[in-house]
């Protein structure tokens, strides 16, 4: 039963938070509010919000464990998402048609984030400032530093095109689809809790791959409709962008656990995940900086392959 209620809850997830994806550009084109940085925490927010209500209902339930493991895995995830489109798609070389000045700085502070976490984990009995870990305020500084260099280049990425939707209709459309969002995220978080203790499985494992991959599912469904339009720049940026904007979340669901710093609450076993991710990270950076000269489809797809197998042996080690 709690499997169903996880599977179903997940399923409604992934529906409201693609229509959260369509009324939130259509808001951000159509209203007042359609500056670009607005427009940015709009859609950022939208395709976040699961992971963002996930996490703070596992805080709310008092499992630390399933909040850093959602947010740590949904970015492996994402990344993960990546990896198989430019297997599956390896002949349109996506790593190869893409702006590396855009995607690179991304990468870089992406990188940054994960080394500092990685840090935190490593370390016992963090310093805290107001029962709030040190680094989580070093992260969402260095997010701040970093907006400008990250958007500079954000006007040669084109918006994948969404239905058309008066702006009332858009705005009603947005509220429901986050009430959803909210609701289903919270069920998923608690199933997946439930699912832990009745399995015997490890929650970090729950919250890494089960939870993880149910709420980074919209952001594969934004990457294969900017795939179809061969928006390469978008299918990258949007992943990339969106793993900065969950380490800001993690931050966020530090501030609101109470007991002090949530990374000191968690099991060690997430310095695999994060690692993984880190491990990832620079295997992007590779794809984006290497030199285009490969002839080879097997030769240039090899580096994704690497990452999938990457993901399939830290989650069984994990599991």
């Amino acid at each position: 039963m709690i499997i169903l209620i996880f599977l179903l809850a997940a399923a409604v997830v992934v529906g409201a938070a693609i229509y959260l994806n369509q009324f939130g550009d259509v808001i951000s084109k159509k209203s007042s509010l359609s500056g670009a940085v607005v427009g940015t925490f709009l859609i950022a927010g939208a395709t976040s919000l699961p992971e963002l209500t996930t996490s703070l209902t596992a805080v709310y339930i008092d499992n630390p464990d399933i909040a850093v493991g959602n947010m740590l895995g949904s970015n492996v995830f994402n990344l993960l998402i990546l990896a198989v489109v430019d297997l599956i798609y390896r002949r349109r070389r996506l790593f190869q048609k893409v702006n590396t000045k855009a995607n690179v700085p991304s990468a870089l502070v992406g990188l940054l984030f994960l080394v500092i976490l990685i840090v935190s984990l490593l370390i016992p009995g963090t310093i805290s400032i107001f029962g709030v870990g040190i680094e989580m305020v070093v992260i969402v500084l260095l997010y701040v530093l970093s907006m400008k260099y990250i958007s500079s280049d954000d006007g040669e990425q084109e918006d994948v095109p969404t239905k058309d939707y008066s702006l009332r209709t858009a705005v009603i459309g947005f509220i429901v689809a986050a009430l959803i969002v909210f609701v289903s995220g919270s069920i998923l978080s608690i199933a997946g809790d439930r699912l832990a203790e009745a399995t015997g499985m490890n929650a970090s494992f729950v919250g890494s791959f089960l939870i993880a991959a149910s709420t980074s599912l919209p952001e594969l469904v934004t990457v294969l409709a900017a795939f179809k339009l061969a928006n390469y720049n978008m299918a990258i940026g949007s992943i990339l962008g969106s793993n900065l904007f969950n380490i800001q979340l993690l931050a966020l669901t530090d501030v609101l656990y109470r007991k002090g710093p949530i990374l000191a609450a968690v099991d060690v076993s997430h310095i695999f995940i994060a690692g993984l991710g880190l491990l990832m990270t620079i295997v992007i950076m590779y794809l984006l900086l290497r030199p285009q000269t490969l002839r080879s489809q097997w030769r240039y797809a090899a580096p994704s392959l690497v990452m999938a197998l990457l993901y399939v042996v830290v989650s069984y080690v994990l599991f």
